[in-house]
């Protein structure tokens, strides 16, 4: 096979198609390491080149341009041209669909098709083209905006890369979790949610409530494209909160195992894939539903509500902690995220899917349920002044919110947050704005624990618990990570789009 830069094999002679083709006589385009570069000598250069133009280096020649290849969509040939489709920013937070198209001669299409061959490889590398999505639009999502957003700025980017759509709005809370459980399996590569992040924790439940749910949920990836006030998933997985773009991240998603939580309560059992919360934050953002026109700022309203009222929340809490030290966190983090693909043998899609034919069903819980005795070798933290109880699966809860900077996508640790009740006002204002400029994990006012399992059971008759931004009842609740369970489309299987613990 040749090398994506055949001048450093000089034993070989470069063929034409590897790197370099010339086209409609004066076009020279060529394949780098990371981007497709045009250099355009006709004399009408300038009305070609304004449909071709996202990045101009000042090293070039004015008639050079170069396209990201992560950006190119799609490629093919007709009877008499080169047809080339790519998203182009338009501005920092949206790309559109762009066509460039080039005239080529009978004699030169056997050179051209094979570097057009070579040009999709090194855009997709390893993710799946053409992906099958069923895409679920919630009609309430983006204050009610999701079904435009998604025409005006997903849907394009979707088909220009020839996915194929199947798309169908949700009727009521609730819903997704029944098209999960119906899904065809061997129909779809994925699950698109337009929405916030209640979709795709109705999803995965969906998916998990099978008698085939471990197989589901290793099979069928779960995708945001944001219409929501948090949109954690998409923040994790493409790092943005743009629509167009989270659809080139949909596009060029890799298949990611992500560990999933089961949470227990009486007899019941849940899955969340984002986060689970009691104090401070669950009231901030399930007390402020009243308030969702604000967007993601009423979060910030909530937190400040309950913030100047000195609210404490007395809890039992106990934890089957794996890591506490700060330090040794960070070593984790640093250790996973260097880790090569083919050291997670045990999650690849295959050995996921052979070991849920074996056990077809949700994995058994390793530490019971809520209503089982408390194993003796957890660690019972003080709870009697509980401000914070943060426990999360993914780094980013909300724009600017890298509230778990050390959380892995499968490591197979919950990062747990504790914060005392009791901390200064002007503490808790300062851990805001540590959250957006990193220095919140440093903080040594902020308990951070690396754990496979926890017990939480509230005093009070009445408060707000939230898991994936949904209310549950306010009761005790027991909470189990699965390393590698559900399956999302990510742009790196090793670390979420987040800064980790500096």
């Amino acid at each position: 096979m040749s090398s994506s830069n055949p001048a450093l094999e000089p034993s070989e002679p470069p063929r034409q198609h590897d790197s370099t083709i010339i086209v409609d006589k004066a076009v020279s385009l060529t394949l780098s390491s990371d981007s497709l570069l045009i250099v355009d000598d006709r004399s009408h250069h300038k009305s070609a080149r304004g449909c071709c133009a996202p990045f101009k280096s000042s090293t070039q020649s004015e008639s050079t341009v170069a396209i990201s290849l992560y950006n190119i969509l799609d490629a093919e040939i007709n009877p008499t041209s080169l047809v080339i489709t790519y998203a182009q920013h338009s501005h920092k937070d949206n790309v559109t669909v762009t066509a460039l198209r080039y005239a080529i001669g009978e004699t030169e299409k056997p050179a051209i098709e094979a570097w057009m061959t070579r040009l999709l490889d090194l855009a997709y590398g390893s993710a799946q083209r053409r992906k099958r999505l069923k895409v679920l639009i919630n009609p309430h999502g983006g204050k009610g905006n999701a079904a435009s957003l998604y025409h005006k700025y997903g849907a394009p980017i979707l088909a220009a890369a020839r996915c194929h759509l199947d798309v169908q709005t949700t009727e009521y809370n609730g819903h997704a979790i029944k098209i999960a459980e119906e899904l065809d399996l061997d129909a779809y590569d994925a699950v698109v949610c337009c929405s916030g992040d209640g979709l795709p924790y109705e999803v995965f439940n969906g998916l998990g409530k099978r008698s085939n749910g471990r197989e589901a949920l290793a099979r069928v990836a779960v995708a945001l494209l944001p219409c929501g006030s948090g949109n954690g998933l998409t923040w994790n997985c493409f790092g943005t909160g743009s629509n167009s773009i989270a659809a080139l991240g949909i596009v060029k998603g890799l298949r990611t195992p992500i560990d999933l939580v089961s949470v227990t309560q009486k007899d019941s059992r849940t899955l969340s894939f984002l986060s689970q919360s009691f104090g401070i934050v669950a009231e901030s953002d399930l007390a402020t539903e009243h308030i969702r026109w604000m967007g993601a700022q009423r979060f910030t309203y909530g937190f400040l509500v309950r913030l100047l009222r000195r609210t404490v929340w007395p809890c039992d809490l106990a934890v089957k902690v794996v890591l506490d030290d700060k330090q040794a966190i960070k070593e984790h983090y640093k250790s996973f995220s260097l880790k090569e693909d083919e050291d997670a043998d045990s999650l690849t899609d295959r050995s996921r899917i052979d070991a849920a034919h074996k056990s077809p069903g949700l994995p058994k819980l390793q530490f019971g349920t809520v209503q089982d005795e408390l194993p003796g070798d957890w660690e019972v933290v003080s709870g009697e002044t509980m401000g914070n109880f943060y426990a999360g699966n993914m780094a980013i809860m909300s724009k600017d919110a890298n509230f778990f900077p050390a959380s892995l996508p499968n490591d197979g640790l919950m990062d747990v947050v504790t914060i005392d009740g009791n901390v200064s006002r002007s503490t808790s204002l300062k851990m805001m704005t540590e959250i957006e400029t990193g220095g919140f994990f440093d903080m040594p006012e902020v308990h951070i624990r690396k754990a496979l399992a926890y017990r939480l059971v509230p005093h009070q008759k009445e408060g707000y618990i939230s898991v994936d931004g949904e209310r549950i009842p306010f009761e005790a609740l027991q909470c189990e990570v699965h390393q590698g369970l559900g399956t999302v489309l990510s742009k790196s299987k090793r670390v979420y789009q987040a800064e980790g613990p500096k």
